[in-house]
């Protein structure tokens, strides 16, 4: 792992070189580290080099000390753009409440050359069950989002095991502050000012963030492509690898 400071912060980010290409930056969703884009930096994803960070709070990064909402956002945010400065990327692909993250460094910071948008929407909002389990009960939380066609449509247990641990590493103050963050985003009057190039994917079972999210920001997004995985749900980069890595590349290639 190798790091950048900050804000007065470390972020840690994993970089694979397969490609002389500008590096494409992974950014996890909530409660997740870099370990959940394994199928990306850990085999030949495209022909660009890739770099998966873990936010504030998550996996081998320092904390932070913000009120869930747009503040951790903004944090969040300025993690990625330092790894981005970094490595001298342009390219972020963000799932969930990354997706957000990288919404909203295309909306207030434009410094992006191209946008993935994985499992994501302009609006992520969260039950009143989920948010209730937050309150105190992480075993609750992580048997819940483990549930069928929420993270997961019909994963084995190696790739389960790998969101599972991550979450519980990362804990349950850490993952109610991703959750409410999430709760509070919505841009759904802004995100016709994204003029990034665009791709928004997920799964076909996918609960959390439907692929109605993802047709609304194709439709709404100027220059936004909507690709659907088959047999997947939220995780669709995890759990249909091969499926995945060949619908972003294509969309790398294009742009």
């Amino acid at each position: 792992m190798e790091s950048v400071r900050h804000d007065g912060r470390e972020t840690a980010y994993r970089r694979t070189d397969f490609g002389d290409g500008e590096p494409v930056v992974y950014v996890h969703g909530s409660g997740g580290t870099h370990q959940l884009w394994v199928n990306q930096y850990g085999r030949r994803a495209n022909d660009r080099p890739a770099v998966a960070l873990d936010l504030s709070g998550h996996g081998e990064s320092e904390d932070i000390d913000t009120e869930p909402g747009y503040e951790t956002l903004a944090a969040y945010a300025d993690d990625v753009l330092a790894v981005v400065r970094e490595v001298n990327g342009g390219v972020v692909d963000g799932n969930s409440l990354g997706g957000a993250v990288a919404m909203w460094l295309a909306l207030e910071r434009n410094a992006l050359d191209a946008l993935v948008l994985c499992g994501t929407g302009a609006k992520l909002g969260v039950t009143d069950e989920l948010l209730e389990l937050l309150e105190s009960d992480l075993d609750g939380t992580t048997e819940l989002l483990h549930g069928t066609n929420l993270l997961f449509h019909d994963a084995d247990a190696d790739t389960e095991r790998v969101s599972n641990e991550a979450m519980r590493e990362v804990g349950l103050d850490v993952l109610r502050r991703d959750f409410l963050s999430c709760n509070a985003f919505d841009v759904r009057d802004r995100v016709s000012e994204i003029s990034t190039p665009c791709l928004a994917i997920t799964g076909e079972h996918d609960q959390l963030t439907p692929v109605s999210f993802h047709e609304y920001l194709a439709e709404n997004v100027p220059n936004c492509q909507q690709v659907t995985v088959p047999d997947a749900a939220h995780l669709s980069m995890l759990e249909r690898p091969e499926q995945w890595n060949d619908a972003v590349g294509s969309f790398l290639s294009s742009v």
